[in-house]
């Protein structure tokens, strides 16, 4: 399949528009998850990919997640390349522009674009992956050493899967030499100054942190109000919390993310990125202000994303909560982000419970096997984008193999516009279609380099 096969092309739009159908959405309570579903994804995929499931060895692990290894002609340490098979729940379906499992295609030329749900995030990984190895497959290639394909079922909840796929590795004995899995994708504009396009290739992601904001009050009758309600003492702690954002932090990994991005910027700009060492607190104050994106790469953040109480109008609620979801930067902990919005809300009324961490990631190096192959394959695809070292906000799969693995990348190789990455995790969802055929084919200049 290239760019200039237009049979070939669509044939691959048709079996990603055929999977995003399928909706495989998993729920934060397991029972709720409609597992049917997923036993028809995999079936489709079996049909989508008849030389992939005739070659490769495969077994279900978590009862879900699929396990692939394509046997390589050496016996050199394993390549791993990550996808997941769920989605985060659509929400309200009238909310969207086209139905979200609808797998709608939209527009003309190079602006078509395939709508619905896991359109990226992250059936476009997973089926580009699948796209290219069918492809070598076809042509009779081999791999020099063993690559595995580990689809995860639950990544936007739990990550059980990928838990349990890393556990028997590690049984097992397998020792990757790198791992691939979703992060960052092809930008342009995300830095002033800088023209070309960055191919933002996570080195390390952030640790994520569910924590419960509690009150309980005696309750009563609307007419006769405390001086202050539960729903008022959980409101004025989220509102405590807002106004004492953590200190804006330059981590190793954004250093070198200016460093690499300064090779495309010219003039005071460039001399700042290039010297990012010396420059960094400049720096660091530009992207605090640069919007969400620039600031969650500077600091640990938190949200509330949920909130309760009350029962009627009229009468006092005897208990609020909120759930705060908080992303660590590297370089700091669960149980300092934790202490810290403690400190923050500053009122012992206020219970504040962990829920659920895991600590950030290590940083893996931008150099050697898995950086080289993955920069080569961006470079003979798209020659103009800039490798650059990032760290990957949102949390991965790739994270539960970091005990087994010293080089674990977070990178979706498609160009994705500022629309498109705020449509992941909320309505409309889509991936321009020449973005993800240039996608696909970045895939397969990879899996011709292992």
């Amino acid at each position: 399949m290239t760019a200039a096969d237009p049979v070939a092309d669509s044939a691959a739009v048709d079996r990603l528009a055929r999977l995003v159908a399928v909706p495989t959405v998993s729920k934060a309570d397991a029972e709720q998850t409609q597992w049917p579903q997923f036993a028809r994804f995999r079936e489709l995929l079996a049909e989508c990919y008849p030389l992939v499931h005739e070659r490769l060895e495969i077994e279900l692990v978590a009862g879900h997640t699929l396990a692939m290894r394509w046997a390589g002609e050496g016996d050199g340490a394993p390549a791993v390349l990550m996808a997941h098979q769920d989605v985060v729940d659509p929400g309200d379906a009238a909310s969207w522009a086209h139905p979200p499992f609808g797998a709608t295609l939209v527009g003309e030329g190079a602006d078509r674009a395939l709508w619905g749900r896991g359109a990226i995030d992250d059936k476009g990984s997973l089926v580009g992956i699948l796209e290219a190895v069918e492809h070598h497959l076809s042509a009779g290639f081999r791999p020099s050493r063993d690559v595995w394909l580990v689809f995860g079922h639950d990544e936007e909840t739990h990550g059980t899967g990928a838990r349990a796929a890393a556990a028997l590795f590690a049984e097992r004995g397998i020792r990757p030499e790198f791992v691939l899995d979703e992060g960052g994708a092809i930008v342009s504009g995300f830095l002033p100054g800088v023209a070309a396009p960055i191919a933002a290739i996570g080195l390390a992601e952030k640790g994520i942190v569910s924590i419960e904001l509690a009150v309980d009050e005696p309750g009563g009758h609307g007419s006769t109000p405390p001086p202050i309600s539960a729903i008022g003492r959980i409101a004025r702690a989220i509102a405590r919390m807002d106004a004492k954002p953590f200190p804006p932090r330059f981590t190793a990994t954004a250093r070198a993310m200016f460093e690499a991005a300064g090779t495309g910027a010219t003039g005071a700009l460039g001399v700042l990125y290039r010297g990012a060492g010396m420059t960094g607190p400049i720096l660091r104050r530009a992207l605090a202000k640069a919007g969400p994106e620039g600031d969650a790469m500077t600091r640990t953040t938190r949200v509330a994303t949920v909130i309760e109480g009350g029962h009627a109008e009229n009468a006092i609620p005897e208990r609020s909560r909120a759930v705060v979801n908080v992303r660590v930067l590297p370089g700091e902990t669960v149980e300092s982000a934790v202490a810290f919005i403690r400190a923050a809300i500053d009122d012992p009324v206020v219970r504040i419970t962990l829920l659920a961490g895991s600590e950030p990631s290590p940083e893996s190096p931008a150099s050697g096997p898995g950086w080289q192959q993955i920069t080569e394959a961006v470079a003979e695809i798209v020659p103009e984008a800039i490798p650059t070292p990032y760290t990957q906000t949102g949390a991965t799969d790739s994270r539960w193999f970091t005990s087994i693995c010293d080089r674990v990348y977070r990178f979706t190789p498609f160009d994705l516009t500022g629309a498109e990455r705020a449509a992941l995790h909320a309505v409309d969802e889509r991936v321009r279609l020449s973005s993800w055929l240039r996608g696909v084919a970045v895939y397969r200049a990879l899996v011709s380099r292992l």
